[in-house]
């Protein structure tokens, strides 16, 4: 009778190789600053870190200039990563409408929308939808996405006039949330 070979040793073994190989890339990637958490670790220690790429300019997701964020020196600036697929973004729209209103009317400040692994015509058709009345770029490289450390979408971070994180957010909004994180950056600038 012929001897029957378990394949659990196999699997266990593929399991192992394939957590390893997760480990090491993981390593790499922390040491390469991809997926890094070193904004969340500055801004949890009360630090205001400078906004990254903050001269990269960007296409608008509309006719009109390239814009980066240099342009907005001197204003309180929400940067939201969203994407015409995502869910959490579009529950969190109204919240981001309501807070590009308060800005306007204040003049201290904007929202700037960064679309993600999005076509054009989707964000533009969801832009419209959510009747967003603040600008939006284009990040078609990932260059913004990578430079800010995301791990996902919907990301949110909140500069002072000085173009300093004073905030943020890696998930999906409130109101409370970008309330708080707006007066903190008024009163940091």
């Amino acid at each position: 009778m012929p001897v029957k070979r378990s394949s659990v040793p196999t699997v266990v073994l593929l399991v192992a190789v394939a957590l390893v190989a997760l480990l090491v890339y993981g390593v790499v990637q922390q040491q390469a600053g991809v997926g890094s958490d070193r904004l969340d670790r500055a801004v949890q220690r009360g630090e205001r870190p400078p906004a990254p790429a903050r001269d990269v300019a960007r296409p608008p997701l509309d006719a009109g200039a390239q814009r980066k964020l240099a342009d907005l020196e001197g204003q309180v600036v929400v940067v939201n990563f969203w994407a015409s697929w995502c869910e959490p973004c579009k529950r969190e729209a109204p919240v981001l409408n309501r807070a590009q209103d308060a800005l306007t009317k204040t003049g201290d400040g904007t929202i700037l929308g960064v679309t993600y692994h999005d076509a054009a015509d989707a964000s533009r058709a969801f832009s419209a939808e959510n009747a967003f009345a603040f600008p939006t770029v284009r990040d078609p490289d990932d260059t913004l996405f990578s430079a800010y450390g995301n791990f996902g979408i919907p990301e949110t971070f909140v500069l002072d006039g000085r173009g300093r994180i004073v905030d943020l957010r890696r998930g999906e909004i409130d109101q409370a949330f970008l309330d708080r994180a707006i007066a903190k950056a008024r009163a940091a600038s």
